[in-house]
C-alpha cells in the first residue's frame, strides 16, 4: 500500500508526464520553485507564526509580522525562482507586496477570531477503505464547541467560486479525517481564506458524499497504479506548463528549449535545425494540400455547371477528358425520430444485420474507459499508434 495526496492525484490529473518525472522517477529540477509557491510558502509561514501566539494568548502585531514575512524573503529568495509572467512586466518585488497585502489584510479581518485553534500545518495519514494512506496537511484547524473548521489560505490571483469549492476535494478529504479523530464534531465546515481577494467561502459534506468522493479518490489511485504498471505517462500540454519545472525534461518542450539555446548561438543554428525544417515543410504542404481540396471541390462544382449549360455530359481538355455522370444520392432521416424509427424498421425487416456498421471510435472509447463488458474485451485490443496534428506556437506573437 501507498502513500497518496491532492497535490498527488492532482499532479496525475493535470499531466501523468509530470507525475511521472516528480513521483517516480524524483527528477531533481534547476529551477527549485515558482514565485507564485514561493510567496504562498511564505504567507503561510507568517501566518502559522500568528496563530501559534494566538493559541497562548499572545497577540502579534501586524508590523511584527510584516517585518517576519519581509525577512523570510530577503533570506530565502533566489534568482533562480521562476517567474513565469516576467515577460508581461512582474517582477519578484510585486509578488512581496502582493504578499504582505494579503498577511495586512487578513490581520485586519481576523484580528478579533475566537475560535480555538486545534492545530497548525497539522499532518497526519487517513486510512483508506482499500488499505492506501492519504496525506492530510491542514493550514489551520480550529473549533467552536463541536463544530469544526477546516482552513485553507489560497493566495491564487484566480477567485474560487461557490461550485468549485462544493466540489473540491482537498479540504472535503481532511474532513473525514477530522470525523474520525475528533467524534463529538457535529459538523465540519471546509472555509478557503482567499488572500488575494480578502474574501472566505464555506462549504459542508454530507457523510453521503464523502463516501462517493473517497470512492471516487480510489478509482484514480487505480488509475495511477495502472498506469505505472504500463508504464503509461502521456503529457497533457496546457497554460499551466509555464509553471511547470520539468520543462527540460518534457518531451512537449525539450526541442523548443533546443530551439531557444540555438537562437541564442545564432540564427543560422535555429534555421538549421533540421526538426525545424520538417515541421517547416510538413506546415507547408498540409497548407497546400487543404488549398488543392478546396480548389479541387471548386472546379468540380464549375465543371458541373459548364456541362449543364453546354447540355453535354463529357468535357474534353488537352490531354484528358471529364465525364459528368448522374447518379441517386441517399438521403437518410436526419431528424433523431425520424431516424429511431428508420433503424426499428431496418431491425424489424431484416437489413439490420447486413446494413449497419461498427462506430470504431464509439468502441474505442468504451475500451479507453474500461466501459465494454469483459467478454468482448477480451476479443480486442489496443495498439499505440501515432498521429501528427499542427497548432500555432502559442509563444510567437501574431
Amino acid at each position: 500500500m501507498a502513500t497518496y495526496s491532492h497535490s498527488k492525484i492532482n499532479t496525475f490529473e493535470t499531466c501523468p508526464y509530470q507525475y511521472k518525472l516528480h513521483y517516480i522517477d524524483k527528477i531533481e529540477t534547476e529551477v527549485e520553485t515558482t514565485i507564485e509557491a514561493f510567496m504562498g510558502d511564505l504567507v503561510h509561514q507568517t501566518l502559522e507564526l500568528m496563530y501559534k501566539n494566538w493559541k497562548f494568548k499572545k497577540r502579534v502585531e501586524k508590523k511584527i509580522l510584516i517585518k517576519f514575512y519581509r525577512d523570510l524573503w530577503e533570506k530565502e529568495y533566489s534568482d533562480d525562482i521562476l517567474i513565469a509572467k516576467e515577460d508581461e512586466g512582474l517582477k519578484a518585488d510585486n509578488y512581496r507586496k502582493m504578499g504582505e497585502q494579503f498577511i495586512s489584510d487578513y490581520y485586519e479581518s481576523h484580528k478579533e477570531d475566537d475560535m480555538t485553534i486545534l492545530g497548525l500545518e497539522t499532518q497526519d495519514k487517513l486510512t483508506l477503505p482499500d488499505g492506501n494512506k492519504w496525506h492530510v496537511r491542514i493550514d489551520k484547524l480550529g473549533c467552536d464547541g463541536d463544530t469544526y473548521f477546516v482552513c485553507d489560505y489560497k493566495t491564487n490571483a484566480r477567485i474560487k467560486l461557490q461550485e468549485e469549492a462544493d466540489s473540491d476535494r482537498q479540504l472535503a478529504m481532511y474532513s473525514i479525517w477530522v470525523k474520525d479523530k475528533f467524534k463529538d464534531a457535529k459538523k465540519v465546515i471546509l472555509k478557503w481564506h482567499l488572500l488575494a481577494f480578502n474574501k472566505e467561502i464555506t462549504s459542508e459534506r454530507t457523510n453521503e458524499q464523502l463516501k462517493d468522493l473517497q470512492e471516487d479518490v480510489m478509482e484514480t489511485i487505480q488509475d495511477i497504479e495502472e498506469a505505472t504498471k504500463e508504464n503509461d505517462f502521456p503529457t497533457n500540454p496546457t497554460k499551466l506548463c509555464d509553471y511547470c519545472l520539468y520543462k527540460e525534461h518534457c518531451p512537449s518542450f525539450k526541442h523548443k528549449i533546443e530551439l531557444d539555446e540555438k537562437a541564442e548561438e545564432s540564427i543560422k543554428k535555429f534555421k538549421d535545425d533540421d526538426g525545424l525544417k520538417l515541421v517547416d515543410e510538413f506546415s507547408e504542404i498540409k497548407t497546400k494540400t487543404l488549398e488543392l481540396e478546396k480548389k479541387q471541390e471548386q472546379l468540380k462544382q464549375d465543371l458541373i455547371e459548364f456541362a449543364k449549360q453546354k447540355k453535354i455530359d463529357v468535357i474534353y481538355g488537352s490531354n484528358m477528358q471529364a465525364s459528368i455522370k448522374e447518379f441517386d444520392k441517399l438521403i437518410l432521416p436526419e431528424d433523431e425520430a425520424d431516424k429511431k424509427k428508420f433503424i426499428d424498421l431496418l431491425k424489424s425487416k431484416g437489413y439490420w444485420e447486413e446494413c449497419s456498421m461498427i462506430c470504431f471510435p464509439r468502441i474505442q472509447g468504451k475500451v479507453v474507459r474500461k466501459e465494454l463488458h469483459a467478454d468482448l474485451m477480451e476479443k480486442v485490443r489496443l495498439e499505440k499508434d501515432k498521429r501528427i496534428s499542427l497548432s500555432k506556437r502559442k509563444d510567437i506573437e501574431e
